[in-house]
């Protein structure tokens, strides 16, 4: 905090968050267009195309504001706060709107329900992120507990431009269609299991790396943007996959937040010691 108390805000990485929030903006104003178009009779495939691509690049903004205030030093409580409310518009309400534009709106109220539930999980989840962050200490995991909220966005919207692409930019999507709140729900409770997925934040962006690593990463770019209709799907459910059988060697259980489980177990180890102090 400055003298006067106003938090530090610095430049460069709030721009990415900005820039993270105009995408979440833009892509709802997009859905809302489509759904007046689809009402009218008219195409509405092409703002749904937008809108996908508009959280996608959310998620880029999002990626580059947490490294660039990490490699300036840049990082600070207002930068977290306000990361977590352009999240919660880019990755919380626009994925669920579009979702339930273009298939819940067909179950009636479970379809309202099925978005509800992944909102709110993802509010939930970003809330308890806050709660970690601000009590963590140096030299503890990096490691995000739960499925992070923009992963989760980026697999909902990169799975549903898949099933466009495959119906030829069809809204409906057909029997495709039912496998969208079956993955909301799942991903809900994965945002808020304790599964660890990597956060990246320990690659050192400054090290000099291989000239092979860096041919791959390059390969794979290109080839991403040359198969965009579906290779971020690929990507980002391979991401999935690996917290849940590469990453991670834990059973996931649910908990608000992902130091109950020690809490608890340091109560016990608390217990156990007066009572061989007693016994002494």
């Amino acid at each position: 905090m400055s003298r006067e108390g106003e938090p530090k805000v610095y430049l460069l990485p709030n721009l990415m968050t900005a820039g993270n929030l105009f995408c979440g903006f833009a892509a709802v104003l997009s859905i809302l267009e489509g759904a007046l178009q689809q009402k009218t009779g008219f195409p509405s495939s092409g703002y749904y195309h937008r809108a996908i691509l508009f959280i996608l690049g959310a998620f880029l903004f999002d990626l580059l504001d947490g490294r660039v205030a990490r490699l300036g030093g840049f990082e600070s409580p207002f930068g977290r706060e306000f990361d977590s409310l352009a999240d919660m518009i880019s990755f919380g309400v626009a994925p669920a709107l579009l979702v339930f534009q273009i298939v819940l709106a067909e179950f009636d109220r479970a379809g309202w329900m099925v978005a509800f539930v992944y909102l709110a999980c993802g509010a939930l989840r970003l809330a308890r992120f806050n709660c970690v962050a601000a009590e963590a200490k140096e030299g503890g995991s990096t490691d995000f507990q739960g499925f992070p909220i923009p992963a989760a966005a980026g697999l909902t919207v990169s799975l549903t431009l898949m099933m466009l692409w495959f119906q030829e930019g069809d809204v409906r999507i057909g029997p495709w269609k039912y496998a969208l709140p079956i993955l909301m729900l799942f991903l809900s409770f994965m945002m808020f299991s304790r599964v660890s997925y990597p956060s990246f934040k320990t690659i050192n962006w400054r090290m000099e790396h291989s000239l092979t690593r860096f041919l791959v990463v390059i390969v794979i770019i290109v080839f991403t943007l040359m198969n965009w209709q579906w290779m971020p799907a690929v990507l980002f459910s391979g991401y999935l996959i690996y917290g849940l059988v590469g990453g991670n060697k834990k059973t996931a259980s649910v908990g608000v937040f992902s130091g109950d489980a020690d809490a608890s177990d340091a109560s016990e180890d608390k217990e156990s010691k007066g009572s061989e102090v007693g016994k002494r």
